[in-house]
């Protein structure tokens, strides 16, 4: 099934006459109005100037924040209402992939967590982070109900996929487990290793094996980094910092077309799953996927400040990571280095306040 597309009756004038004045919201965020329309001439010019534009999702079409709103925008016109030539392609999960073809200016967005955007700086990889919805992250560590505290796993087995989360390795660092202690195992993508005993701990993704686990009636205890004062990210966007410089407009309304399909999606939630179904194709599970964007949506809510526009960047977080970073990677980031590979202008373009600026001015 197709999201509806309405084309709006409405006069361009009258809606740039209301431009600045209305800001989008849960009621509001409705389908989009007719190619152009949400816009004026003279923008519109300057964003079909910017050409062909590739957004690369994290990994395929999951329903993840940050993936599935694009998915949406697309389907809905909402790149097309703000004169966006975008290209949709799917990731295979390799942010270091990712990040090396932002650089190379291959791809133009990409949802890269904000310490994946500092790592690549660090190695030469020049990207920059353009918004970000939460400090919590996805990265967890599971472990069976028995596991009352993290000091447990001194001496016993965790896997992980081919490499330890930072934030997991901090988390166990700082809930004083003995992490040299720990043999780590890599492990392939069912969790049920897990609860056969094959591991003691497990790393994952708030919103998946947790998730799978519940559903196959084999809870588990989900340890969040984020709960132990460790940094993370949820949600962030970065773009190839050539097209930025040349083409202001279009990266704000890039993102005005995800924010908008943001509100749009925590309202018609099944709906946005189907668009990311159909982009997909035959396989993809939409129950499982809708209960991804589910999950990932209330951690956004959840650790959202009252009054902040959702996406800000915020700066202490990134300066904590960069920290982080140097303490268990052994980088040599500075707090001027990190803040400088980050630029909040494109996402304050877009608010009035906390309210998102749609149509666009």
């Amino acid at each position: 099934m197709r999201i509806r597309h309405v084309v709006a009756v409405v006069a361009a004038a009258a809606l740039l006459s209301t431009a600045a004045a209305c800001g989008s919201s849960d009621d509001d965020a409705a389908p989009a109005a007719a190619a152009g329309t949400a816009i004026s001439a003279d923008r519109c010019a300057a964003n079909k100037a910017a050409g062909k534009i590739t957004y690369l999702s994290g990994y395929q079409w999951q329903a993840s924040a940050s993936i599935l709103e694009y998915a949406a925008a697309e389907k809905l016109g909402y790149f097309d209402s703000l004169c966006l030539d975008v290209a949709m392609q799917p990731g295979t999960g390799d942010t270091s992939q990712n990040t090396k073809l932002l650089a190379s200016g291959k791809v133009t967005f990409s949802p890269v967590s904000q310490q994946d955007v500092l790592s690549a700086n660090a190695n030469g990889i020049k990207v920059t982070g353009i918004s970000s919805y939460s400090n919590v992250g996805l990265e967890v560590l599971m472990t069976k109900t028995d596991v009352t505290d993290l000091k447990q796993l001194d001496g016993t087995t965790l896997g992980q996929k081919g490499a330890m989360p930072v934030g997991v390795q901090a988390m166990l660092v700082q809930a004083g487990a003995d992490f040299g202690s720990i043999k780590q195992v890599t492990v392939g993508y069912d969790p049920s290793v897990l609860t056969r005993g094959q591991v003691k701990s497990l790393t994952g993704f708030i919103s998946n094996e947790p998730n799978q686990l519940k559903a196959a009636g084999t809870p588990v205890t989900v340890w969040r980094p984020y709960d132990y004062k460790v940094p993370g990210s949820l949600g962030a966007m970065a773009v190839n910092p050539d097209f930025a410089a040349k083409n202001p407009t279009a990266v704000q309304d890039f993102l005005r077309a995800g924010l908008h399909a943001f509100a749009y999606c925590e309202s018609n939630a099944e709906e946005c799953v189907k668009a990311a179904a159909d982009l997909t194709g035959a396989g993809y599970d939409e129950k499982q996927n809708l209960t991804v964007w589910q999950t990932e949506d209330k951690v956004v809510r959840d650790s959202l400040k009252a009054g902040t526009p959702l996406g800000t960047i915020d700066t202490a977080n990134v300066t904590a990571l960069a920290e982080m970073l140097n303490t268990y990677t052994k980088t040599s980031i500075s707090p001027a280095q990190a803040t400088s590979e980050f630029d909040p202008s494109f996402l304050s373009a877009i608010y009035s306040g906390d309210k998102l600026i749609w149509p666009a001015p």
